[in-house]
């Protein structure tokens, strides 16, 4: 089985370059059925699942749904672009209309004092076909908006970046612990064949007259004990396979296999400056969060400059008759020159809510750099940390290896009990449990500094 390794990547910033830390090397795709062998498994399709698939198959177009809901912002934030920009844009309309009138004169004030004047006018007709235009020429304030209502939609569509790198983490948490879980099983199979070996050599000391009942007995609870942990070990795989699954939003009655394994590669930690710096570049949130601090900036430049004037062009051309054949053309243009003098202070309070909801995104994306600075220098050391550990759980196991070749070889040779032998294998356990444990912690620390710098997504691809 292929496992997962590590190596350095380069790339350029600020004409430097800038370490970064591959996360896993992943191996090609497919999907297999697995042999006739196992007659419940051969009915049942098996997913063979790296970690480079399964992060794609949550980020496709029907993955993950914190994904297709980003998507729907976005679409929501183009479509109050496209609004803002309308404004900018000439609005034209054609009409026709026709209309039959009679008018009273004396209704209107028109009083004619003649003998047999009559106050009624009409019934007259009036056709008229007619396309007006109108067009802001100048309004300084209407392309402040137009400018925040665009660096709106580009946080938008780097807040989308931003959740498929949440997605991404989270499809990876889950196959790390898959993984463990993975890892956790074959270890319990180890133990309950290491187990299983003990208990033979017990009886076969004991037929041999040099062992006694109460080893046998002893290397019988140790394997029921074995058993029972291995029973735990299958239900704690088959829960995370069920986890797994559920977030690619596939079948839960699905089989999977994963081809990437639990192991340790020594990598180049990257110092720190190169960490916050790759992170401030790379990471999609704190892009998102600049975006909308100046979108709101924006907004709150053009509240300011609606006390500028404005100037609108406008224009009419159409026909108009007594009928659609007697009709004569007619046209009206001009521009209109438009000053705000008071509004009653609502401008007023539409600058001081604009200025604090600037203030806020200020405050935060503040706040967020600092927590960016917390989460590598978290990462940092809890790789570093991990790698130690690694180190030393990986000589405990080689001690605690031989501490039980070398207490077997005495039981063999009659010079102990089993019950050294017993505790022998107790501590490798222990070992088995601290080494696996260290290499979670390993791989997991590398995900969280992966994420912490912003560079999942794109060591994956």
């Amino acid at each position: 089985m292929p496992g997962v390794s590590l190596a350095n990547a380069w790339r350029k910033h600020g004409g430097r370059r800038v370490l970064l830390v591959l996360f896993f090397l992943i191996p090609s795709t497919h999907v297999a059925q697995e042999g006739t062998s196992n007659p419940e498994r051969s009915v049942r399709p098996v997913l063979s699942l790296s970690l480079k698939e399964a992060v794609a198959l949550a980020l496709a177009q029907e993955g993950d749904v914190r994904v297709r809901l980003a998507e729907q912002q976005l679409r929501q934030v183009r479509a109050q672009r496209d609004e803002v920009r309308a404004a900018l844009l000439p609005h034209v309309e054609a009409s026709f209309g026709g209309q039959s009138r009679t008018v009273n004169l004396e209704a209107l004030g028109i009083r004619i004092p003649f003998p047999g004047f009559h106050p009624f006018v009409g019934p007259f007709t009036t056709f008229d076909l007619r396309a007006t235009a109108a067009q802001t020429l100048f309004d300084l304030s209407l392309v402040r908006r137009l400018q925040a209502a665009n660096t709106g939609l580009n946080a938008a569509q780097i807040d989308l970046e931003r959740v498929r790198d949440q997605v991404a983490g989270h499809i990876a948490r889950l196959y790390l612990t898959a993984l463990r879980a993975e890892a956790a099983l074959a270890t319990a199979r180890a133990n309950v064949a290491l187990a299983e070996a003990l208990l033979k050599l017990a009886r076969d000391q004991k037929a041999a007259g040099t062992g006694i009942g109460i080893e046998v007995t002893r290397a019988e609870v140790q394997l029921t004990h074995e058993r029972q942990q291995l029973l735990i070990a299958e239900n704690e795989r088959r829960r995370a396979h069920l986890e797994l699954l559920k977030a690619l939003g596939l079948p839960l009655e699905r089989e999977v296999h994963l081809t990437d394994a639990l192991t340790y590669t020594p990598m180049e930690t990257p110092t720190l400056e190169h960490a916050l710096r790759t992170a401030w570049h790379s990471r999609a949130d704190y892009a998102a969060q600049q975006e909308r601090e100046a979108a709101v900036q924006l907004a709150y430049s053009a509240t300011k400059w609606e006390r500028l004037p404005s100037l609108i062009g406008f224009a009419d051309y159409g026909t108009i008759g007594s009928s659609i054949a007697h009709t004569v053309p007619t046209r009206t243009y001009g521009v209109a020159l438009r000053l705000p003098l008071f509004d009653g202070g609502r401008r007023e309070a539409r600058c001081a809510d604009a200025h604090a909801a600037w203030m806020r995104e200020r405050m935060r994306t503040e706040d967020l750099r600092r927590q960016i600075e917390l989460e590598v220098r978290t990462a940092l050391d809890s790789l570093r940390l991990a790698e130690m550990q690694v180190k030393v759980a990986e000589e405990g196991l080689q001690l605690a290896e031989r501490e039980l070749t070398q207490a077997r070889h005495r039981y063999e040779a009659g010079v102990t009990t089993s019950l050294e032998v017993t505790e022998a294998q107790t501590r490798l356990e222990r070992a088995r449990e601290n080494h696996l444990a260290a290499l979670y912690a390993y791989n997991l620390a590398r995900l969280e500094l992966a994420l912490a710098m912003g560079t999942l997504r794109q060591l994956l691809r």
